[in-house]
């Protein structure tokens, strides 16, 4: 695998393109990023988006724009006038009971079926616990605030999830940055939510957790999510 760091040459976008990526566009930026794997039939890659006042190891003065970090199977090759990265291999030796940090934006769901429907249908995660809360009466905004994290936070530490992918968390972690995506695609409408996770966990699979930085987690890894930042501790 490979883990780059994509900067983004804005004077190479078109208006339009360069909105969605000033907004966030979740569709946008995925397209953006698929110019760097042309020869690609399958999607390659995971991505998170920062911004280059959040990353100091720059060095260099940030433009205050957005950049990818860009997990892939393939080396990316940049695109002159458009798309620079700084690509290393990224082969981490993982042990069980290994300690890492984390670093997760995903789109916590969870499916329920649906009398008079096929196919279960996936709920927010984060609205539930809301919508659940105000059922119960409670009106306080930080009350609600911690319902939802407490739901976030139990799906990312759920025991059967933790152990499909490899890792079980070393304490609750935090949780951030929750926001909600639309785009349209093809005519169809694209909503789908992230909130940050940041905290410390244990490896107890090392290969499924492999797999699972190789492929990531959760729902939505097209569009931003289920990307893995780990760290030594």
């Amino acid at each position: 695998m490979y883990l780059s760091r994509v900067r983004v040459a804005t004077e190479g976008l078109n208006p339009k393109s360069l909105q969605q990526l000033m907004q966030g566009n979740a569709y946008g930026n995925h397209q953006l990023l698929w110019k760097l794997f042309p020869n690609e039939g399958g999607r390659p890659f995971l991505f998170r988006q920062e911004q280059e006042h959040d990353v100091p190891s720059l060095g260099e003065q940030p433009r205050g724009m957005p950049l990818f970090y860009v997990l892939s199977q393939i080396e990316p090759q940049e695109v002159p006038g458009l798309l620079s990265c700084e690509s290393k291999p990224f082969a981490p030796r993982l042990q069980a009971g290994q300690q890492l940090g984390f670093r997760l934006r995903a789109n916590p769901v969870v499916a329920r079926r649906e009398e008079g429907r096929k196919n279960s249908r996936h709920h927010d995660v984060l609205m539930d616990a809301k919508k659940q809360a105000r059922s119960e009466g409670i009106d306080d905004r930080t009350a609600i605030q911690e319902r939802m994290d407490d739901a976030a936070r139990a799906w990312l530490q759920d025991e059967d999830r933790a152990g499909r992918n490899g890792y079980q968390l070393v304490a609750p972690p935090q949780v951030s940055g929750y926001r909600q995506h639309t785009s349209r695609r093809k005519g169809k409408q694209i909503r789908f939510s992230a909130v940050d996770f940041e905290g410390i966990l244990e490896v107890t699979d090392p290969e499924r957790f492999h797999q699972s930085l190789a492929h990531g987690i959760g729902r939505s890894r097209a569009f931003g999510c289920g990307m893995w930042m780990i760290r030594r501790t």
